[in-house]
């Protein structure tokens, strides 16, 4: 009896000291999470039912700047200009990063120098790309119109003409398809290549083996992608900072964007965190829409998802 109580006052001290060092050595993220994140998000949240400048006191104004907000002709124009930015990028960089990744899953020689190649444009920080973009949307010694010129082609104005700049931005988003393409990869890569074998024994050819088994099991991956491409495309800011600061027109007029402007250029805090949570609450439902309806369409270990 006494060797059984004993064993069992070690176990139960052992698990708490194991419990003691998990939350130590998660507890930097757990307060950088409390204090930065989520504590932010509930003093924002207050902050959107009052009118603040930063320089006086606040005082509450109830549910004003959210009726102000559907009356504001700039911020319904950067919604709409973001949703464009969102259904134009995301599909286009997720197809692109499936065909980028299929292409560099061939084995031949130096394919990792190719890999490495379409893969280092995703690690260029945010204003150092935009910069680099800069110069080469510049219509008058632009890299862009300088090929263009080579075939007797004349470019356009890029970024600063109204009607190419929202499509330049968009064009620029495949710049960084590296990080999807490697996901896509690995995704590729845990395919089991008995599944292609069968298949090619039975006559399938590569568009049937393709759309059959690669799709089909690529789907998880591709869900994955399509949230990240969406939460990441409603957010865009630096490039239209940068490179446009939302002209010409405000053709590039970002919500994050209008975020900025107003809370730290107009000094309309309030306004802004209303803002910012219309915005949250449309990138959750945008989520939580795609997270449904996965069940019809994301394959899981040889069922759909939910059935």
């Amino acid at each position: 009896m006494l060797n059984s109580r004993s064993k069992f006052r070690l176990k139960v001290t052992h698990r708490v000291v194991e419990a003691l060092y998990f939350y130590l050595f998660i507890s930097p993220w757990v307060l950088g999470f409390l204090v930065f994140t989520l504590g932010a998000m509930v003093f924002s949240l207050g902050m959107s039912f009052t009118e603040w400048d930063m320089l006086r006191s606040s005082h509450f104004v109830g549910l004003r700047n959210y009726v102000e907000l559907f009356k504001d002709r700039r911020y319904l124009h950067s919604l709409r200009v973001t949703a464009f930015y969102t259904f134009g990028s995301v599909p286009l960089s997720l197809v692109s990063g499936l065909a980028v990744a299929i292409l560099l899953n061939q084995k031949i020689k130096g394919m990792t120098l190719f890999r490495t190649a379409f893969y280092l444009p995703s690690l260029v920080g945010g204003v150092a790309s935009a910069l680099l973009w800069t110069w080469v949307f510049n219509p008058e010694f632009g890299l862009l119109n300088w090929i263009l010129a080579l075939f007797g082609i004349k470019g356009p104005g890029w970024i600063f003409d109204p009607d190419w700049a929202l499509p330049s931005l968009i064009l620029m988003h495949l710049w960084g398809i590296g990080g999807g393409m490697v996901i896509y990869l690995a995704g590729l890569q845990g395919i089991p290549t008995a599944f292609y074998e069968a298949a090619e024994i039975d006559g399938a050819g590569a568009w049937h083996r393709f759309r059959h088994i690669t799709i089909p099991m690529m789907t998880p991956v591709i869900f994955f992608n399509l949230i990240m491409g969406i939460i990441g495309s409603f957010q865009v800011f630096t490039s239209a900072l940068i490179m446009t600061g939302g002209g010409p027109a405000d053709a590039t007029l970002f919500n994050v964007l209008y975020i900025y402007q107003q809370g730290f250029q107009a000094f309309h805090m309030g306004y802004a965190s209303a803002i910012a949570w219309i915005l949250f609450l449309v990138i959750l439902g945008f989520t939580l829409l795609i997270i449904k309806s996965s069940a019809a369409w994301v394959y899981y270990a040889g069922e759909l998802k939910g059935r």
